[in-house]
């Protein structure tokens, strides 16, 4: 950190630092010998010596993007000048990888959790209501408000009664990937280890068929998993009254088990940022990424995603995968992006949006460069289309789009069991059934909105914590929310709505 806490640079080869407040023009920054050309708002970038038209522009290292003109040491950095062109890519497959150093199980740390019968350890213990299409949205929204806290007092270990509304389900392909995806996205939820239960809603002659996919994703209806139809059963208030009876069914076994300790090991942590800011990089991301290299230590696994945020430094991440073809795999869902975004006016054609922008991020590479930071250091052993299982251990990438919702949905699908989400700018994000643990890059934005955001990352910035600090605080705070301490979001119960299915595909 120089000149008294003006700017921070990222590393020795830099030709640029970070304003860590707004810095005046003509304010000189004498650890770096150059004076301010224009006014540098916080967390935007300053050129520390002269950058020649099309010579790179580098942060942490990395090339970010090519100088728009030449621009002499003092020089504003942003959008206007750090321009976007092909760069150059050594993928060095698997030349980085680092086999993850786990702990012995006695030594790992602990939660106190809900053992499954299969294994796996939930954070939460809820009844899911579930819709196989649109039409079946209001039964499952009267179903589930009809148990208010008053009528669960009874079933202490029952966190709550959720809808999972959607959008989709009918008037979309029968067959093929859309199909796949939003079955392959409720079956995770349905299964997932923090859904005690699950009632399944349905209009009955929906595309999204109700026998075709319990199917297609081998699951049966049993006591703890229950089907309505609408059309079967005669009509809307009848559908709600039958649900109504399944559920409080239900009850008495999802409250039956109890948290007990469990290790580490068996938390799955999806990574996401949103409303990023040119300090999420140096702050939230990297501290983040410090407890990611904590969890993997401890036998536990995170999820990487958001594969449009990941373009421009995909290299970095095939540098660490474990094998190329694990390498090859997320290359694979790169060019996927390419092709599906070829023309249109989204971030992975360069222009991040108008708050990442304001916050200090000039395009996608440089947000990519600072998203990618949350997975910490250790090596990627696998690499998952959306809302897949995941089966390993240790830092995987999913493939999701960069929407914060439906990336979310995805990994929580996957088998998320708590999300952590880095924010600069202030995401009011929250998910059931897996907590959201909110992280702000910056002590000001966190003074703000200290109603939605869980850890204050500011320190870092301010001196006052290094990251090693911080991502044991972060880590602490995982195991603390995954023994059931409420996040913020959970608090202001956030998390029903965002359940956000990716919806890709035709609609007719």
């Amino acid at each position: 950190m120089n000149d008294h806490g003006r700017t921070v640079r990222l590393d020795p080869a830099d030709n640029v630092v970070v304003a860590l407040a707004d810095i005046p023009a003509g304010t000189e920054i004498r650890a770096e010998g150059i004076t301010a050309l224009q006014d540098i708002p916080a967390g935007h970038k300053i050129a520390t010596q002269k950058i020649s038209a099309g010579a790179p522009v580098l942060k942490y290292a990395t090339v970010i993007g090519f100088a728009g003109g030449d621009c002499p040491p003092g020089t504003w950095m942003h959008a206007h000048n750090v321009l976007m062109d092909d760069v150059q890519k050594d993928y060095r497959f698997a030349q980085d990888y680092v086999p993850a150093a786990v702990l012995p199980a006695a030594e790992r740390a602990t939660f106190d959790g809900y053992a499954r019968a299969d294994g796996r350890v939930g954070t939460r213990n809820y009844i899911g209501i579930f819709i196989t299409v649109n039409c079946a949205a209001t039964v499952a929204r009267r179903i589930a408000a009809h148990f208010t806290p008053e009528r669960l007092a009874d079933y202490p270990n029952v966190d709550g009664v959720i809808p999972f509304i959607h959008q989709q389900g009918c008037g979309m392909e029968m067959t093929g990937e859309p199909m796949d995806l939003l079955q392959r996205t409720l079956k995770g939820y349905i299964t997932h280890t923090n859904v005690a239960a699950a009632l399944v809603c349905s209009l009955g002659c929906e595309r999204n068929n109700l026998d075709r996919f319990f199917e297609a994703a081998a699951i049966e209806i049993g006591t703890s998993l229950q089907t309505v139809r609408m059309q079967s059963v005669g009509g809307t208030a009848a559908a709600i009254e039958d649900g109504i009876a399944k559920v409080s069914k239900m009850l008495a076994q999802a409250n039956s088990v109890s948290r007990t300790p469990q290790s580490a090991e068996h938390l799955v942590i999806g990574l996401q940022c949103g409303g990023s800011d040119g300090f999420s990089g140096l702050s939230a991301n990297p501290a983040l990424g410090r407890a990611v290299d904590l969890l993997v230590e401890n036998g536990g696994t995170a999820i990487l995603s958001e594969t449009p945020e990941l373009y421009g430094i995909e290299h970095t991440l095939t540098s660490r995968a474990r094998d190329e073809a694990t390498g090859r795999a997320f290359l694979d869902r790169i060019s996927w992006w390419l092709d599906y975004t070829n023309g249109k006016d989204v971030q992975m054609q360069g222009v991040v949006g108008p708050g990442n922008q304001a916050g200090g991020l000039a395009n996608v590479i440089e947000k990519a460069l600072g998203g990618s930071k949350k997975g910490g250091s250790t090596g990627i052993e696998a690499v998952y289309k959306y809302g897949e299982p995941v089966t390993a251990r240790g830092l995987v990438i999913m493939d999701t789009p960069g929407y914060d919702p439906v990336a979310a949905t995805g990994q929580i699908a996957g088998g998320a069991n708590l999300i952590c989400f880095t924010t600069g700018r202030g995401s009011c994000f929250g998910s059931y059934p897996s907590p959201t643990i909110k992280l702000a890059s910056n002590s000001q934005m966190y003074a703000r909105m200290q109603g939605d955001m869980d850890i204050n990352c500011g320190p870092v910035l301010d001196g006052t914590a290094s990251l090693d600090d911080m991502g044991r605080t972060i880590f602490n705070e995982i195991l603390s929310i995954a023994s059931g301490a409420r996040s913020k979001s959970e608090a202001l119960g956030i998390g029903a709505e965002e359940f956000a299915p990716w919806p890709i595909g035709v609609t007719g």
